[in-house]
């Protein structure tokens, strides 16, 4: 890439100023894509109808449900591959345009194989770890009458975790595939009309959106299928179906262990870059936000693909996979204690309710079309409001599908209105959704008070503009905790009081009913990640506009779009969050459910007031906070590479801000590239080691001292007090860090003084401030939440 740059041989800037040198280099794909690419198209189509013959029949000889979540994945599939053909279909406008295009998808295909490279040789390590574990630890009585031994129980897990490392990183490809090729045909749109550029960049995140949410649904429904059936389940003298998802944690934790690592390295990398071109291009240099004297503007375009569209790509499909695999365990055991005699729709039901969000946010997407305007920002409709018809199209028809999920397979004679709580836990959490995008839009959005106030507090300068943001940030945890808690304990009464007991006449649809508003919560996935990869395509749109020194009607449309996308991108996080707070409450009652079957006694509190386990819960609270420090530390210390860089790069070349020179943007995005795989090591290590050695020495202490369950109950204090920690103070990262964004949006509208004053200097100082909390600490603290849950729940034997 270096080398292209320097040799391109385009002429002096003066001479052609909307023309960007040649960065084209050939184009990457995973060798699985190249070598399908090479087939010839009838042995491919073949192929494809042979694996969709082979997972209907396991799906077939699994339940009829499974058919109809096959089906209705395969078309969502199909629906994808139309809206690829439909906004790759669009023109990329001038040459100029392109080739800034080409330069950001090269760097960012680039960075994504070196990573995902990095990422799979840590999984198959681990995978060996945790096969050496699971040959040596013990296997519950249930799964000794079944028949599966160390052996068997080892390999799958191992197999089920390289499974979901796989699918997850595929989904962080497709996630970036999309949105590098995207971005330059919602540039091109914004020379004609603000709402066709719209509804190509809601196109482009809803193919990514669709594929992530479908691959979910059907790898959980394949593995659980083929495991089914080599198993005989349900067969005299073989494994029951509600004993089966505990065999699919590992294909959770394989998810949530590459997006964690995506999430840690893509965010370095945008935010280091973010912050490099920001300190010195717009407050030393005074040069707009994606200026193309700037050497680091191509690497902060980079970032935005591989931070904010790969890494969340991987990010809610781990979200996804973890909330179905948890919700199956619960409805099984829940089954299985009330007797219920064919438990397949209590265990099902997830993968359902998903597949039914493959249909809705499909008819949520289509539901935003183009209209004729005349391109002129203050004629046109707010963006963010047709998204939000859209999602309102999408709440409604979730409300609907839900009800009918739950009376399809909810249904039992034992409790024939068992069905209806059910539904209406499912409500609970489709609010909870609702609400949490709306709170986090309020503090987000600069039409609302907080933002402005945020932005007022600028106008006195850099540190009370930073005092604001962080009472912002802080003041913001409280409705997302009321409304969580709400949400729980509404969800626990309704599945409680829903009829179902076990043999003693005990409730037991508690925990379920959790389970089951969680569901809810993410029954519009679909549709909420489009409109999270609706933010940094039209953020790239943005900066291809400025690069390539279109009018200035052009870049109006781009930066409103832009200015959207942030609060998109941050109601989305804030949407992560809630699920993450619900889907670990699960994942840790299954924890605990595991303990319990594995040391053959009861399990059900976890008692704060033993000092140990005190201990254990204030190492879990330590790890968040350590967690967060290092990822932000990560990216000031590699930020501060690329101020240096840009800074010797203005000294040296003089003629950069004439245009005489060119800026050697391949040199940035080799710092942040290089670094940004360094720095995610330590991070990462942190949360998968921590909670095993906490374990393990609490279980060595346990032994001597005659408390045998005190490791697992100081690993579960460990997960519970992280849980709550985490879920603060990512709530506290990512509003506070999108609200200082959008304050300097707000600004550069024209208020308090505009572009170059000083109130937008010390905005710039917030905006910058924010970014690693924003895109790299608070991301990557629901992941970790999720991560630390999973983990425990596949090492909890070797806590015993």
């Amino acid at each position: 890439m270096d080398d292209d740059m320097e040799g391109g041989n385009l002429g002096p800037y003066q001479d052609r100023p909307r023309t960007f040198p040649s960065m084209k280099s050939k184009a990457y794909a995973p060798w699985i894509f190249r070598v399908l690419m090479r087939i010839n198209s009838r042995v491919l189509l073949a192929l494809l109808l042979v694996c969709f013959g082979a997972i209907f029949y396991i799906g077939a000889s699994t339940s009829p449900i499974l058919v109809f979540v096959f089906s209705v994945c395969i078309i969502s599939f199909f629906v994808s591959i139309y809206l690829t053909k439909w906004v790759l279909a669009k023109d990329e406008g001038p040459p100029e345009m392109s080739e800034i295009s080409d330069a950001i998808r090269d760097g960012a295909e680039g960075f994504f194989r070196t990573q995902y490279g990095t990422i799979s040789k840590m999984a198959l390590l681990l995978g060996l770890v945790i096969l050496g574990i699971y040959l040596f630890r013990n296997i519950t009585p249930q799964q000794e009458l079944s028949g599966l031994g160390r052996v068997t129980s080892a390999y799958i897990t191992v197999a089920a975790f390289l499974f979901g490392a796989l699918c997850s990183g595929v989904a962080g490809y497709v996630g970036m595939w999309v949105s590098v090729r995207a971005n330059v045909r919602v540039s091109s749109a914004a020379r004609r009309s603000a709402r066709e550029a719209l509804q190509i960049a809601v196109r482009a995140g809803g193919f990514s959106a669709l594929v992530v949410v479908g691959m979910a649904v059907m790898g959980v429904a394949i593995l659980y299928a083929t495991l089914y059936v080599w198993f005989g389940v349900d067969s005299t003298g073989t494994m029951k179906a509600t004993d089966l998802p505990l065999l699919l944690v590992g294909y959770g934790f394989g998810a949530s262990f590459v997006a964690l690592f995506a999430q840690l390295g893509g965010g370095i990398f945008t935010k280091a870059a973010d912050v490099g071109a920001d300190l010195v291009g717009k407050v030393e240099q005074g040069i707009p936000e994606d200026d193309p004297r700037n050497p680091a503007v191509i690497a902060d375009l980079v970032g935005d693909n591989v931070g904010d569209c790969a890494a969340r790509g991987a990010d809610l499909f781990e979200s996804i996979a973890a909330e179905i695999i948890s919700a199956m365990i619960l409805g099984g055991t829940m089954a299985q204690r009330c007797k219920i005699e064919d438990p397949s729709g209590f265990i099902l039901f997830p993968l359902v309710v998903h597949s039914f969000d493959l249909v809705i946010s499909s008819v949520g997407i289509f539901s935003i079309r183009n209209k004729r305007d005349s391109g002129v920002i203050g004629t046109i409709e707010d963006p963010m409001k047709t998204l939000e018809k859209g999602y309102s199209v999408t709440i409604f028809l979730a409300v609907l599908t839900f009800g009918l999920s739950t009376r399809w397979l909810l249904y039992t004679e034992q409790a024939p209105t068992a069905w209806l709580n059910f539904a209406l836990c499912g409500l609970v959490g489709i609010v909870t959704a609702y609400v949490f995008v709306w709170i986090s839009k309020y503090y987000t959005d600069y039409k609302y008070e907080p933002v402005r106030t945020l932005a007022l507090a600028s106008s006195t300068g850099h540190g009370t503009n930073i005092i604001a943001g962080v009472s912002l940030g802080l003041e913001s945890t409280a409705l997302p905790v009321l409304v969580i808690s709400l949400a729980i304990v509404s969800a626990f009464w309704l599945g409680r009081t829903s009829g179902l007991t076990d043999e003693a006449g005990n409730p037991t649809g508690g925990l379920f009913g959790t389970a089951v508003a969680t569901m809810g919560m993410l029954s519009t996935a679909a549709y909420v990640l489009t409109m999270d990869m609706f933010g940094p395509i039209a953020d790239n749109a943005g900066g291809i506009v400025e690069m390539s020194q279109q009018p200035e009607s052009v870049r109006e449309i781009t930066d409103v779009l832009d200015a959207v996308g942030n609060t998109t991108k941050a109601t989305t996080k804030g949407f992560a969050i809630g699920s993450a707070a619900l889907a670990s409450f699960l994942l840790f009652s299954a924890y605990m459910d595991e303990v319990a079957a594995f040391a053959q006694e009861p399990f059900k509190q976890v008692d704060i007031a033993i000092p140990e386990v005190f201990v254990g819960g204030l190492l879990g609270s330590m790890l968040i906070f350590l967690f967060s420090a290092w990822a932000c530390a990560a990216v000031g210390r590699t930020a501060q590479e690329v101020v240096n860089e840009v800074r010797r790069q203005f000294i040296e070349r003089p003629g950069i801000m004439d245009y005489k020179e060119k800026p050697d943007y391949g040199r940035c995005v080799s710092i942040v590239a290089s670094a940004s795989l360094k720095e995610m090591i330590k991070p990462g290590a942190l949360a998968i080691i921590s909670p095993t050695v906490v374990g393990v020495l609490f279980r060595i202490l346990g032994y001597y001292t005659g408390h045998p369950l005190l490791g697992a109950k100081v690993v579960a204090s460990m997960l519970m007090f992280a849980t709550v920690s985490g879920i603060l103070m990512a709530l506290f990262l990512n509003t506070a860090g999108g609200a200082w964004d959008n304050a300097k949006k707000y600004i550069e509208t024209g208020a308090l003084g505009g572009k170059g004053s000083e109130t937008h200097k010390a905005a710039i100082t917030g905006d910058t401030v924010g970014d690693p909390f924003k895109d790299t600490a608070g991301p990557s603290l629901h992941v970790l939440i999720k991560m630390l849950a999973t983990i425990t729940l596949v090492m909890a034997p070797i806590f015993l």
